[in-house]
Formats: structure tokens, C-alpha cells, sequence
């Protein structure tokens, strides 16, 4: 599965922000809008690309390898 541009822009954006809600607002989308986005990438690769916890979000090791 490839990536959408859109899907990329998504993935950079929370990687910048840490953050589901400051990242969709940042790309001008719903967090549920982005969150979808972002599962199904995950879910295409068969990795999981972020760590979700407490108020932050963080890219696995995966994640960092996509992002690059």
C-alpha cells in the first residue's frame, strides 16, 4: 500500500504537533477526519506508526522510517 500525498501531509503533521487535535487543525481536517487517515496507513503497512498515550502522540520506530 502507498501513501497518499494527503496521507503523507497527515503523517508530517502530527509528527510535528504530537498531537491528533493541534495536527488536523494544522492540515485544515477533523481529528476524526485525520485519525481515519492515519489507521488506515498503519493498517495498509501493517505497522503501527505512532505511539498513542496519555495527551501526546510519538512515532515508533516505523513511524520515524516513514517519516524520513
Amino acid at each position: 500500500m502507498d501513501p497518499t500525498l494527503r496521507q503523507l501531509r497527515y503523517l508530517i503533521a502530527l509528527d510535528d504537533e504530537r498531537h491528533f487535535g493541534r495536527a488536523a487543525q494544522s492540515v485544515n481536517v477533523s481529528q476524526p477526519a485525520l485519525s481515519v487517515q492515519v489507521r488506515e496507513v498503519e493498517s495498509g503497512l501493517g505497522v503501527q506508526l505512532f505511539e498513542r498515550g496519555g495527551r501526546e502522540v510519538a512515532p515508533t520506530s516505523a513511524g520515524r522510517e516513514v517519516l524520513m
